[in-house]
């Protein structure tokens, strides 16, 4: 595995991303992407997928070119949670319920040990799951069909069943959405909600899941772009200081990886340029943004200009991210 010693800013930088593309195969733009902007991950999503044999030639041909250009391995992401986020179908195995019929720790295990094998087998090394979002007794909100069921203790004992099963064939788990979007019932796909739970009252019910599965070694999660009023009022998650150094890594000491929601969604209503110094500034590591765009080199661009003048929390960043990317192929199957 390279270290942060023996590569360029450029490639540091690009290190920090995990972007979209489009097409089905190794096209001229996926190859800049990784030979010019030196992104660290990829996301597939549906228009990338026709069938399990391309998807295995397409995540060898990335990785193929990432090791040519003599870059570290790629994350080679995908959103398979079952039920109604599931990226990849048939013939791979689906869970058409998804979280809310795992209710057992078997059954969770179960979902976990079938979807990492089968994510591995066709070049997947991560997985945007599981989701530890609660969703509060008798409320109905944006998250029903997402989220496990119980109470946040066994919302969180279930997510580490899957965390571990995935992580067991090869497959890095993210969990999500921290701090939790359980109560929300706006989309922030289409809009930024607003959340104004007090601290104390997350503490003992959204955060729990969280807690739980940091300390069974979660090594990286997703952070939402909601606003918690009550923690920042001016910045959702994905970019707020208070939310990431206050509370993840100051008040739960999380020392993990961190990364945004996807950045093309309409909550963020900054410009890229702004979101890249919050984020920076939040201490966030990874910047997620799904759909090609002239973003990619505007955050990639921001990204080098804070880099510099912030070089040691930079530095950090990376430093973690090459750590996990360690851990991805220390844990790959045999």
């Amino acid at each position: 595995m390279a270290q942060i010693s023996d590569m360029t800013l450029d490639e540091q930088v690009g290190q920090r991303l995990i972007v979209g593309f489009d097409g089905t195969d190794l096209t001229d733009d996926l190859k800049y992407l990784i030979d010019t902007l030196k992104v660290g991950g990829v996301i597939l999503f549906s228009p990338n997928i026709d069938s399990p044999a391309q998807v295995a030639d397409l995540c060898h041909a990335m990785q193929a070119y990432a090791a040519h250009c003599g870059l570290p391995p790629l994350f080679i992401s995908v959103d398979q949670e079952g039920g109604q986020v599931a990226r990849m179908k048939e013939p791979l195995t689906l869970f058409p319920e998804g979280a809310p019929a795992l209710g057992t720790p078997e059954a969770a295990r179960h979902f976990g040990r079938t979807t990492g094998k089968e994510l591995f087998e066709v070049g997947y090394n991560m997985d945007m799951a599981p989701v530890l979002d609660v969703q509060p007794e008798g409320f109905s909100g944006i998250m029903a069909k997402r989220v496990f069921p119980g109470s946040p203790q066994e919302v969180g004992a279930l997510g580490v069943e899957v965390m571990e099963a995935l992580e067991t064939e090869g497959v890095l788990a993210v969990v999500k959405h921290f701090p939790g979007i359980g109560r929300t019932t706006l989309d922030s796909h289409l809009t930024l909600p607003l959340l104004d739970t007090p601290l104390e009252v997350l503490s003992r019910t959204d955060l729990v899941p969280f807690e739980i599965a940091f300390a069974a070694g979660a090594s990286a999660v997703m952070l939402s772009h909601i606003k918690y009023t009550d923690i920042d009022d001016q910045w959702p998650a994905s970019l707020s200081p208070e939310v990431v150094k206050g509370v993840l890594r100051g008040r739960m000491g999380f020392n993990g990886v961190t990364m945004t929601d996807d950045l093309d969604m309409k909550a963020v209503t900054c410009d890229m340029e702004t979101a890249a110094r919050q984020i920076f500034t939040a201490d966030v590591d990874i910047a997620l943004i799904c759909h090609r765009s002239d973003r990619y080199e505007t955050l990639a661009k921001t990204f080098k200009t804070m880099a510099t003048r912030f070089p040691g929390a930079h530095a950090l960043a990376v430093g973690r991210i090459l750590a996990l990317k360690e851990i991805m192929t220390r844990k790959a199957p045999n």
